[in-house]
């Protein structure tokens, strides 16, 4: 087997030996993950399952053992041939990328750093390319999906969520899309880069391209994930495969602005096929950005009309009022505030404030679920 002689400490030879046989297992083709999962929990390890595999026919089972007999006759059948020429180049590559940045990891369901809610999933990624903080990987998550063509109301909802939740030391995991992806990897990245990309490419390349800069932010402040072989380009079915990691990872999975058919729709289904919490935003009955989600609500999704709902089925505190309330400014402009709406530029002047001032406070009284943000950026109160 080809190992390069110039991997860095944390690559060291024995572990691309180890790695191979990861590899292997989850790369040869005929094995789904399902079975590669099943052969992993039969057997304890890519390594005893691969000497199974060489010694068979020559295995003495008991009878009672025939199933796994089975398994290790089609596993022999698969891997019984010298290691495959893409697993080959998989792994060479795989050295060079962990020489050139020590924030490279490439983390197998073996080490202590595997994210641990993703296990119990029927069929968790057995390898993950790993770039950033891979200690955000044990943390408690929430996942944040919906619309790529996401309204800004929906953005806002997003990014004050995300960061407001960030805030209480959960992990905000995503997919770099546009729209609510990347509003929620923002409000994540605000509060301490307490954000997880799930890409559905290799980890090496940025999709979509508008999303470049974010995806350099996020690997220098938070944390991106792929579990496809580097180099691997966007194709339409691997996104179906990275939302039920972003679903596996976390603890629950808000929606925010999902239409009829968005493939937001498929991570909350796979969140609850995993029995885990699914939470929405609603939006107007008119909008065709949630009609999805109102599709969710019926189905027994958490409504989550504001942060205090979010932080309240998630088990964290709500924000204090008697905290915000302690600025006069905050104060000042929740007087003035009614059903009908109002830009924070009209209120500034009424109340001649700084504007910095004026949008601090606004997003104080908005994470406090007394006010609303509105499209084209004008707030009204929060309805009771």
């Amino acid at each position: 087997m080809a190992v390069q002689d110039t991997v860095s400490p944390s690559a060291s030879r024995q572990d691309l030996h180890r790695l191979a046989d990861w590899l292997h297992l989850a790369r040869t083709p005929g094995i789904s993950r399902l079975g590669a999962n099943r052969l992993l929990a039969a057997y304890g390890s890519p390594q005893a399952m691969l000497a199974a595999a060489r010694a068979f026919p020559g295995c003495n089972a008991a009878p009672s053992d025939g199933e796994r007999v089975q398994m290790t006759a089609a596993a022999a059948r698969l891997l019984n041939a010298p290691l495959r020429d893409e697993i080959r180049v998989e792994l060479d590559s795989a050295a060079a990328w962990l020489a050139h940045d020590d924030a490279h990891s490439i983390v197998t369901q073996a080490d202590a750093d595997y994210p641990p809610l993703l296990l119990h999933i029927p069929d968790p990624p057995l390898v993950l390319y790993v770039k950033g903080k891979r200690e955000l990987l044990q943390r408690d998550a929430l996942a944040i999906v919906g619309s790529r063509n996401a309204t800004q109301q929906g953005r806002h909802h997003a990014e004050d969520i995300a960061r407001a939740v960030a805030a209480e030391g959960l992990s905000i995991v995503s997919g770099l899309a546009l729209g609510i992806d990347a509003a929620a990897h923002a409000g994540g990245l605000a509060a301490q880069g307490s954000t997880i990309a799930v890409v559905g490419t290799g980890i090496d390349r940025i999709y979509p391209s508008r999303n470049a800069d974010l995806a350099r932010r996020i690997a220098s402040e938070g944390c991106l994930v792929s579990e496809f072989a580097l180099g691997a380009p966007a194709r339409p079915h691997n996104f179906p495969i990275r939302n039920r990691v972003i679903a596996g990872m976390a603890r629950a999975t808000l929606v925010v602005e999902a239409a009829a058919r968005s493939g937001s729709l498929i991570t909350a289904h796979q969140a609850i096929a995993f029995g885990r919490e699914v939470l929405v935003v609603p939006g107007s009955i008119h909008s065709p950005f949630s009609q999805g989600s109102h599709m969710l609500i019926r189905e027994g999704a958490r409504l989550a009309a504001n942060v205090q709902h979010v932080l309240e089925d998630l088990g964290l505190r709500a924000p204090a009022m008697q905290a915000f309330m302690l600025t006069g400014a905050a104060s000042e402009l929740l007087e003035q505030l009614s059903c009908e709406p109002v830009s924070a530029d009209e209120l500034a002047l009424r109340l001649q404030l700084e504007p910095a001032q004026t949008q601090a406070s606004l997003l104080a009284l908005e994470l406090a679920g007394v006010v609303e943000r509105l499209p084209g950026g004008a707030f009204q109160r929060a309805k009771s």
